[in-house]
């Protein structure tokens, strides 16, 4: 007879840990629904997240939710505020310039890859090109920067890293917080949907160092765009 290993209070600690795992990914799922709403300009700076609102609309507990504005607000995301609760965060201009320096790090070696680039990869930031061409036709500016988002979370995915991945994710979705602080969508955003085609076509035709050459303009500009957008000492 084979020898049973382990003893009751080992099983029962095997089903807290699962159940201890089932709750943190529920959290995490919550919370990934959450930044994809922020990342599409859904959901604004400054708006207040409800508790008893948003675990409705999620269809998890106060507990999962609450879960989850902790791992959002580690990604400065968003902010608890003593007696006013959880909203989304407001970006100030020092946040703007730090985006910027890990955009520069990331993309611009992203491109430095581009001879490596799959057809998968390729493929992506060609939708992402079409994406905002369609939107922009139709003048749904705010469709137009989450195509812009795509775009450059395409560029970085050029790295094969999920890492890298998963970091860009958060960057870019702090990064559309800033977006709403332009006052005119689509004076902002329509100069871009022709720049990422020309961006897209430097890196397929151009090679890493016109493409990274380019890049390092464009986010150059839009940087400018963005700082100026705040108040002086914000």
């Amino acid at each position: 007879m084979a020898k049973l290993v382990g003893t009751p209070a080992t099983v029962r600690i095997g089903r807290a840990d699962r159940t201890e795992s089932e709750r943190a990914g529920a959290s995490a799922r919550a919370a990934g629904r959450l930044r994809e709403m922020i990342r599409a300009g859904r959901i604004r700076p400054g708006d207040r997240l409800s508790e008893e609102e948003w675990a409705g609309a999620l269809e998890v507990s106060r507990n999962t939710l609450r879960e989850a504005f902790r791992l959002l607000g580690h990604e400065k995301l968003v902010v608890h505020e003593l007696n006013r609760g959880v909203s989304v965060r407001r970006l100030g201009v020092d946040d703007v310039i730090d985006i910027y320096r890990v955009r520069r790090l990331v993309e611009c070696a992203a491109v430095g890859r581009v001879a490596t680039a799959t057809p998968a990869d390729l493929g992506r930031l060609r939708a992402a090109v079409a994406e905002g061409d369609r939107a922009a036709a139709c003048g749904e500016w705010l469709d137009v920067g989450t195509a812009n988002i795509h775009f450059h979370q395409a560029i970085a995915a050029l790295l094969g890293s999920p890492r890298v991945d998963e970091t860009m994710g958060q960057i870019l979705a702090e990064l559309r917080l800033a977006f709403h602080a332009m006052p005119d969508e689509r004076a902002f955003h329509l100069p871009y949907v022709g720049w990422n085609r020309r961006l897209f076509t430097l890196i397929v035709d151009g090679g890493a160092d016109a493409a990274g050459a380019e890049l390092e303009i464009y986010l150059a500009a839009a940087e400018r765009q963005l700082v100026g957008a705040y108040p002086a000492g914000r």
